[in-house]
């Protein structure tokens, strides 16, 4: 019919490198494990944040196959870890193991094989206990500073931090910390 078959605020797998292809509302934690070879790859590196098994195995292979990885490993792979090191995993198609994916900033976490899942759960589940609006307007900034510079996150400094000051989840917030108790968001 036409229309897209991705919900509305989550990844769009098609969209890699065009302006604002990030802005998806909701922070993504991915557990990877077993063999994780080229669109897992690029999958994983859409991911805000990555947990991967000790026993990962991990190869962007398509120069061995006669064609380029088009499915951000090429941006995403320089971003996180250089152009140096991006083209010496992107131009001999090696196989590396999850040390070296951490090293290279592609996981954020190596965990024992098996607590992959269990790790990304509890990550999620503690981003899940922030306040919603402030989780996607500091993602949301963080992608700014990486795609339109510096300068063009801290324009937004102010005028979102009086956005997020003024909401109900700001008060729960000073409530919850003066009365020394978790606090219970909204997203207002």
């Amino acid at each position: 019919r036409g229309e897209k078959a991705i919900p509305e605020g989550l990844v769009e797998p098609h969209d890699y490198g065009l302006p604002g292809y990030r802005r998806r509302t909701k922070p993504m934690v991915v557990a990877v494990k077993g063999i994780c070879f080229t669109v897992g790859i690029e999958l994983m590196l859409g991911a805000d944040i990555v947990v991967a098994a000790d026993n990962c195995r991990f190869s962007q292979m398509e120069v061995q196959r006669g064609i380029m990885a088009t499915g951000g490993a090429t941006l995403r792979m320089a971003e996180r870890a250089g152009t140096g090191n991006a083209l010496l995993h992107l131009l001999t198609a090696d196989e590396f193991g999850s040390a070296e994916a951490y090293r290279l900033n592609f996981v954020q976490k190596v965990v024992p094989a098996g607590q992959e899942l269990d790790e990304a759960l509890a990550i999620a589940q503690r981003i899940a206990a922030q306040a919603p609006r402030a989780v996607v307007a500091t993602r949301l900034n963080v992608l700014k500073a990486i795609e339109q510079g510096q300068t063009a996150a801290v324009a937004d400094f102010i005028p979102v931090q009086k956005e997020l000051a003024n909401s109900e989840d700001a008060a729960e917030g000073v409530r919850a910390f003066v009365e020394r108790r978790p606090a219970q968001f909204s997203g207002r």
